[in-house]
């Protein structure tokens, strides 16, 4: 029997008819808000997540990008970074994006020209460019502005998150939800009932209520153990990140609605 190559699969017509013979989209659909009921700790990087982007990123396979970094290489000590940039990016107040909104980052950095910057480190790191995309290194404009795909329409800190899409963002083939919410209950039982009663979509919880039926949820992997539960109304890529909670925080860039 020949072996089927799964990636060769969803790359081909037949992708469409298997998924479709499922229930499931074959391409992420745009529209609709993804409800969310976090933890205190994952609520803030949440936020900070989708609002906000980070010079790299971690991909759903584990591989290192660039987000709105387009670039980099360093010194032979791992000391010197340079980075090039992108050039087409602006923050959700109209501010242009550019070179010298990397003095954010807590570290110290040189501003060459306005797409290229040196971020000098006191000891080497050759890991720099992981680093960067960790929660905590979000590049954030002098009015605390992001340029993430989802610009601040309500936010009670701690409390309450309301994110609406941006139109016309350079992220082009992601972001399908209009809007995002986020709810910060800081009980594990609390998260569960509401996902339970579906009153949100996705609870950062390890276990499923005891009334809540299975067959209406599915349990997502982070890292060893699992981390947060959805409900099947929820789309979700194949491969899903596992360095953080929640596909590397990125859930309202990265899921759709099905």
């Amino acid at each position: 029997m020949t072996r089927i190559d799964r990636r060769a699969l969803f790359t081909s017509g037949a992708a469409a008819a298997l998924l479709a013979a499922t229930g499931v989209s074959a391409q992420p659909q745009r529209g609709g808000r993804l409800r969310a009921a976090l933890s205190m700790l994952l609520f803030d990087q949440a936020v900070a997540a989708t609002v906000f982007d980070n010079l790299t990123e971690v991909a759903a396979d584990g591989t290192l990008r660039g987000d709105l970094a387009t670039g980099w290489s360093s010194d032979a000590q791992a000391m010197r970074w340079r980075f090039t940039l992108r050039d087409d990016v602006a923050f959700h107040d109209g501010e242009v994006f550019s070179a010298e909104h990397l003095r954010s980052l807590p570290m110290t950095v040189e501003v060459i020209d306005p797409v290229t910057a040196d971020i000098v480190l006191d000891t080497p790191n050759p890991n720099l460019p992981y680093l960067l995309a960790h929660p905590g290194y979000e590049i954030r404009s002098e009015t605390d502005a992001g340029t993430g795909l989802y610009a601040v329409q309500k936010l009670e800190p701690g409390r309450h998150f309301i994110g609406a899409r941006v139109a016309n963002h350079w992220k082009k083939q992601s972001g399908w939800f209009d809007s995002v919410q986020f709810v910060q209950f800081s009980a594990d039982a609390v998260r569960s009932e509401a996902l339970r009663d579906g009153m949100v979509d996705v609870a950062d919880i390890a276990a499923l209520d005891p009334l809540s039926d299975p067959r209406d949820f599915q349990i997502l992997p982070g890292g060893r153990s699992p981390t947060h539960i959805a409900a099947t109304s929820v789309a979700v890529p194949l491969s899903v990140g596992k360095s953080w909670p929640l596909d590397n925080l990125r859930m309202a860039e990265r899921w759709w609605m099905a």
